[in-house]
């Protein structure tokens, strides 16, 4: 992820921002690109130990030149997006691991760039306070339409954050797809090795497995929408006998049998 911002020297191959090869930037220009456009969070926050939330939070604003009201401001609206309201007048080292956290975070989007490089950033933080800002950042991305490229060894945190999964092994990508495309359809051996045991129940939908259905499904079959996943329709075909028909748009687009869902869940083709 250091090479998308030349943190480190690519030796081969070339990165393009908007079109733009980042390989070919001068000090000046490649300056202006960190500071613009490519905001990153690291696993080690490195916050300035001596420096107040708020000035953490402004200090990519500080550098810019931006006025203290407006860098106080925009600082102040960050601190708030990460639910630390009243915490901007404290230090680093009276916050907890998981509020450090938030601070880098908010560091990064308050600068305002086009995309976010995440290097594990939630990697040394414990189950719970993992799961919730994980929650907050996709609730986060949601509202501020931002790409982001988050690295982790979590595949669970993998599957949860992205909408696309590229599978590394050796430096080399060895698959690129949807979570949905990686579970179930392995590219090899090691990816298929590294997706054993994922639950699939969340990921694999209707549409997935679905056949083609009566122009007519049976009013006792129950019905489902194209994007319910296994979780649901395993709920559904629980309390029947009948085949679950899925609908859209008050049409039948197809059926889930109990078998298909059986091998879905399975992991089966």
């Amino acid at each position: 992820v250091r090479h998308i911002n030349r943190l480190i020297e690519p030796t081969a191959g070339e990165i393009f921002i908007d079109g733009r090869s980042v390989t070919a930037l001068n000090d000046g220009e490649l300056r202006k690109m960190r500071s613009e456009t490519v905001g990153m969070v690291f696993q080690n926050m490195a916050l300035l130990p001596h420096r107040t939330v708020r000035d953490n939070v402004a200090f990519a604003l500080e550098l810019r030149g931006v006025d203290p009201r407006a860098r106080r401001e925009a600082a102040d609206r960050v601190i708030a997006q990460v639910s630390l309201e009243g915490y901007g007048d404290r230090r680093p080292s009276e916050l907890s691991g998981g509020m450090q956290q938030r601070v880098g975070l908010a560091r990064a989007l308050a600068a305002n760039p086009a995309i976010l490089l995440m290097d594990e950033p939630f990697s040394a933080l414990d189950p719970l306070i993992r799961r919730q800002l994980q929650d907050q950042f996709l609730a986060l991305s949601a509202n501020l339409d931002k790409t982001t490229i988050f690295i982790t060894h979590d595949l669970d945190e993998a599957i949860r954050m992205g909408d696309r999964i590229a599978v590394m092994k050796d430096g080399r990508v060895a698959q690129t797809g949807t979570p949905a495309e990686i579970v179930s359809r392995p590219a090899d051996d090691y990816v298929a090795d590294f997706v054993r045991g994922v639950s699939k129940l969340n990921l694999i939908l209707a549409r997935d497995i679905m056949t083609a259905a009566p122009a007519s499904p049976p009013a006792e079959w129950p019905q489902a929408p194209p994007d319910a996943d296994l979780d649901a329709l395993a709920g559904l075909a629980a309390e029947s006998p009948h085949p679950v028909a899925v609908m859209e748009g008050g049409r039948p687009a197809g059926m889930v049998t109990h078998r298909a869902l059986l091998r879905a869940i399975r992991g089966g083709a």
